[in-house]
């Protein structure tokens, strides 16, 4: 028996990606039959309809923008973006796309990889967080820091930094072991970020040091007003299993310009007022 080819449509409906053809005007010509798995529109619900207004309203666009690339004749093999579901929901797709100008199609293939991205965003969560407590970890707040000072450079504004440490909290692991010490990590940092304003960031930074950024703030005596108000948050009592534990905080303050021009002037300063006012307070107790 001489084999004999299948229709080229039946061939597309097998495949798990969905392959598209649009008109120059971007409108739907076909689509084959895993368009409604990934997207929830069944082929005859879209034909006619314009391509763009599916997708995403934050990635118009740009998508408008690659599909423009395409027909100059760019061959597009990983372009992403995102569709808006039938029932709402936003959907994740790969895309390989090419202009066939003899023939006046522009045809793409669509792969969800909406699990990806999920996967994507909880490593990417996970690079800049600290798993113990959820805050910003030091990577994210030196990206963090390094934005905001250039905003201020060019703006010809300010920020402040509080370098804040714990002072008591070693009785924590010593009194009841170290899940009580991190349970009370969680419930500091809870604290810092109920008590700070819009736009401010708090980042643990290692151990019981966090680091509290304040955007817009170029004055020590408000900067200092802050850190009283943080002070006076984490001093009510934290509950351990043998009972209360009372905790304080030593503040440094550092502002830009003044006190550093650049990243790692303006921690550092940080560090060391931290520091100083630790030292004071140890031989205000003494």
């Amino acid at each position: 028996m001489t084999p004999k080819l299948p229709p080229l449509t039946d061939v597309l409906n097998l495949l798990p990606d969905a392959v598209c053809l649009v008109d120059v005007d971007g409108r739907y010509l076909f689509v084959s039959e895993s368009f409604e798995r990934i997207f929830g529109y069944a082929p005859g619900e879209v034909i006619g309809l314009r391509a763009f207004d599916l997708v995403h309203p934050d990635d118009r666009a740009a998508t408008m923008q690659q599909a423009e690339r395409v027909m100059d004749g760019e061959f597009q093999r990983h372009f992403r973006n995102r569709y808006l579901h039938k029932d709402g929901h936003a959907v994740d797709i790969l895309w390989s796309a090419r202009w066939l100008p003899e023939y006046g199609v522009r045809i793409g293939v669509a792969r969800e990889i909406s699990e990806l991205r999920r996967a994507e965003r909880e490593l990417e969560h996970r690079a800049a967080h600290d798993l113990l407590t959820g805050l910003p970890n030091r990577l994210l707040l030196e990206r963090r820091l390094r934005e905001h000072m250039q905003r201020a450079a060019q703006s010809g504004g300010g920020l402040a930094v509080l370098y804040l440490d714990l002072d008591g909290f070693k009785a924590a692991n010593d009194r009841c072991g170290h899940g009580a010490g991190d349970q009370v990590l969680r419930e500091v940092a809870q604290r810092l970020q109920q008590s700070l304003r819009h736009g401010d960031l708090v980042a643990r930074i290692g151990g019981d040091e966090f680091v509290v950024l304040l955007p817009g703030c170029s004055d020590a005596a408000d900067a200092g007003a802050i850190a009283d108000t943080l002070r006076a948050r984490l001093q009510p009592p934290y509950t351990l299993p043998d009972g209360p534990l009372q905790l304080d905080a030593s503040v440094g303050i550092a502002c830009y310009p003044g006190d550093g021009r650049d990243l790692d002037t303006l921690l550092a300063n940080a560090d060391r007022a931290m520091y100083a006012d630790k030292r004071q307070a140890a031989r205000r107790r003494a």
